[in-house]
């Protein structure tokens, strides 16, 4: 039985836990990392039938599950969530009216280290944010000022048959210790829980009700496969990468032990391989083991399930190891989890590659919305700032991620250092301030991942409409451009001073100094990251970007003064970026893709010369063999700067060109996910890096916007944005049909256009309050408000038939 929670009350959630104490486990000598056991927290409590309604408010520091009466509540995972915990601790609410019965009660709490205490990063250091697990509870009825149940000192503590968990190396579970009496009030082993007293728990103003979506069990896969590589070993092949875990229901006779080792990819004799998601720890100098291991030993009887509830992982592949003869694996599924986000969009055409690659973008999206943005559901699992300002807008095509991304940024603003630069991951276990890590310290405050301070804001704006919201993130916004504006007049690059001794006016906006990712994987360009190298052409083009973002959002919000004062850091950097590396015949002083994608998308580049410089960038494309050579930050990019100046076609050609480096020759070499590097699997079978990246999948946002041709204004002004006003212009390159719908926030929005024996015929259905530009292929336009509005293009143009 699964209680659905309710959405959350903040009059009542955080309010009903006054009477609440903090407490924590027994656990007189805690384990190493990711050998540490789950604990139980148990408490006992009368009720007498005689209230309307009873919630559980209950919070963690560490990832809870509550059984009331032996009965899960609820059916959110992973709870409290992933938040900055050192400011913002979020609390659940939910209704357990039903699980409420006369007499005597048990409530159980199943506690676990999760992101608080368990490894966390791609260095995967564990105690992020404190040493001790704890939790804050209580049992409330409508109507009542006292509680029912209410963690303190009277509870109980006890170590679980949880033997292990961590959310990076896994869970094991040995069911013959489990004691079903544990849940219902009995069962031995009982020590008095201990009382926490530090100032993290002191604080009790960090305590917020709980935002946006929670994680759920989405949906199961069977498996598509089932080999036995060698004796007592199975592997399972779900057929898609996903992010969860295994739910296993055969278990074999008591004693067996069953070993799950989860992953991307299989290596030559059809095991599960995990050499390419071993991070390098900075620290010792070694390479650290991937992790992704569970393990469950049967009880043997037959009811029993495993589903380890309190890790996750990235994976395709499941490898089995200690299968006993006659083992049944059948009934294995995938548990696809992730925070629950509404889908809202869906795009067809007529080419079925396309249609996958939406597909495998979308799952991308999914594997990496588990409680925070992630860059990746394995190697590291952070909310990697510069990762989500580059997809961030594709996401809010594909599902509903307003309330899902507003969370983020609020951890984003708790933990911006006091100098305005921006963490590299967001939330930071240091909070805000250096974590003592030295390449974590080195790197916050990169361009184009600081960034993500203006720039996810600005798109959830453009895509949703919330000026409160823009106004709660715009002081994080500011702060950042104040702290790039300022590491770029504070210094100047070595090699730049040496060949021009005198500063130049315009190098006061010129940022060329200090630690920057650059673009970041490019094709056949090793990653420098490295504080030496002059990445100086990317972020003053960044720098530019955020101030000119943060002035119109000064002015949406009624910030005239910060307006002013972000325009001129914003013209300031355009002059300089202009200045150093454009030249008169539009062409760039350091070239590659990457730059020419960013001058023309930024407008960098003066009106006069954009059409130089996207010659240029199509000579760079054409030299490459027709092939695209953009990284982590430019990618999404490309294909609409090549539609938007004059190179439709050759858009077309590179979104449905094949081999490496392409988006359909990740597909046709197995992707079912987005890939981390272009080359993550190369001719010969190589893996490399991650499997499931989404950066990359920001081209899907082509296929709406261009290919189908639903565009929102790039700066819609109060009243224009969250798809109030709209441009509808296809770009149809060699396709026949395509079509786009979208649930939007004024409404259903949908597009569909066909081509048949050289006439083009455009349907449009819009919201009642959105006004939209048709453009159509021929030249005509027209602009219409809401309804069912249809264009057919002849030669003569078009005219619109009413439906």
């Amino acid at each position: 039985m699964t209680v659905p929670a309710l959405f959350t009350r903040p009059d009542r959630s955080v309010a009903a836990l006054v009477g609440a104490a903090w407490i924590a486990p027994h656990e007189p000598a805690a384990a190493p990392a990711g050998e540490r056991p789950a604990h139980l927290l148990r408490t006992r409590f009368e009720w007498h039938g005689d209230a309307e309604g009873a919630w559980l408010v209950a919070t963690a520091h560490g990832i809870y599950e509550a059984f009331l009466n032996g009965i899960r509540v609820g059916d959110q995972e992973l709870t409290p969530g992933f938040t900055s915990y050192r400011s913002r601790l979020e609390v659940q609410e939910f209704d357990v009216t039903g699980l409420l019965r006369p007499g005597t009660n048990t409530l159980v709490l199943l506690l676990s280290d999760g992101w608080f205490r368990g490894r966390h990063g791609f260095q995967r250091r564990p105690d992020g944010f404190g040493t001790r697990t704890a939790a804050l509870a209580a049992v409330v009825v409508e109507g009542s000022a006292a509680p029912l149940a209410a963690t303190g000192p009277g509870w109980e503590s006890r170590t679980s048959h949880v033997t292990r968990a961590d959310l990076m190396d896994g869970q094991a579970v040995d069911l013959t210790l489990l004691d079903p009496a544990w849940f219902t009030g009995d069962g031995d082993g009982w020590h008095a829980v201990h009382t926490p007293s530090d100032a993290l728990v002191a604080d009790r103003s960090r305590l917020v009700p709980a935002e946006g979506p929670p994680v759920r069990r989405i949906e199961e896969l069977s498996p598509t496969a089932i080999t036995t590589p060698r004796p007592g070993t199975a592997v399972i092949d779900l057929g898609q990468n996903i992010n969860g875990w295994m739910r296993l229901t055969d278990l074999g006779p008591s004693g067996t032990r069953l070993t799950l080792t989860h992953g991307e990819s299989l290596d030559a004799d059809g095991l599960v391989t995990l050499e390419h998601l071993r991070a390098f720890n900075f620290a010792t100098k070694e390479m650290l083991t991937a992790g992704q291991v569970d393990q469950v030993i049967s009880a043997g009887r037959p009811a029993d399930v495993f589903e380890p509830r309190h890790t996750t992982h990235g994976f395709r592949y499941v490898q089995i190891d200690g299968v006993p003869e006659g083992l049944d694996l059948s009934g294995g599924r995938g548990v696809v989890v992730h925070t629950d986000l509404a889908r809202t969009g869906e795009f067809a055409c007529s080419d079925p590659r396309l249609e996958r690659l939406h597909e495998v973008v979308r799952w991308s999206l999914r594997g990496n919305v588990c409680a925070v943005p992630t860059d990746c559901p394995q190697r590291e699992r952070s909310g990697f700032t510069g990762d989500w300002q580059v997809f961030v807008a594709t996401a809010a095509l594909l599902a509903d991620v307003d309330g899902f991304s507003r969370r983020w940024l609020r951890d984003l603003a708790a933990d911006q250092w006091t100098d305005g630069r921006v963490p590299t991951v967001i939330p930071n276990p240091a909070g805000a301030q250096p974590s003592g890590d030295a390449f974590e310290d080195m790197s916050a405050g990169s361009a184009g991942w600081g960034d993500a301070a203006a720039i996810v804001p600005w798109e959830l704006w453009r895509a949703y409409g919330d000026a409160d919201a823009l106004a709660e993130q715009f002081p994080a916004a500011l702060a950042w451009v104040r702290y790039a504006a300022g590491r770029a007049a504070a210094g100047r690059h070595p090699d730049r001073a040496a060949a021009r001794p005198v500063e130049a006016p315009h190098e006061r906006y010129l940022w060329d100094t200090g630690f920057h990712f650059g673009e970041w994987l490019e094709p056949g360009v090793p990653p420098r990251p490295d504080p030496a190298v002059d990445h100086g052409i990317v972020a003053t083009a960044f720098l530019h970007r955020s101030a000119h973002l943060a002035a119109l959002m000064a002015g949406i919000v009624g910030r005239d003064d910060a307006a002013a004062e972000c325009r001129e850091i914003a013209d300031g950097a355009l002059a300089a970026w202009r200045a150093e590396y454009l030249q008169e015949d539009g062409t760039l002083a350091e070239e590659s893709q990457g730059h020419y994608v960013r001058a023309l998308a930024f407008g960098l580049v003066t009106e006069a010369l954009r059409p130089q410089t996207a010659s240029r960038l199509a000579a760079l494309i054409e030299t490459a063999g027709e092939h695209l050579g953009t990284g982590f930050l430019a990618t999404g990019q490309l294909l609409e700067v090549l539609a938007d100046n004059g190179q439709e076609a050759l858009a077309h050609r590179l979104l449905v060109s094949t081999g490496q480096p392409s988006w359909l020759g990740m597909l046709d070499a197995g992707a079912t996910t987005m890939w981390e590097w272009w080359d993550g699997i190369d001719a010969e079978g190589a893996v490399r890096g991650s499997l499931n990246h989404y950066s990359k999948g920001a081209v899907a946002s082509f296929l709406h916007t261009h290919v189908a041709g639903i565009r929102l204004p790039a700066a819609p002004a109060a009243g224009e944005s969250a798809y109030r006003r709209v441009t509808i212009a296809p770009v149809p390159g060699g396709l026949t049909r395509a079509s786009s719908t979208l649930a939007t926030p004024a409404g259903e929005l949908a597009v569909s256009w066909q081509i048949a024996e050289g006439v083009f015929t455009l349907d449009v259905t819009l919201p009642a309050a959105t006004t939209a530009t048709v453009s159509l292929p021929d030249g005509t336009t027209t602009v219409v408000t809401g309804g069912t509005h249809r264009w057919i293009a002849r030669t003569a143009g078009a005219a619109p038939e009413e439906g």
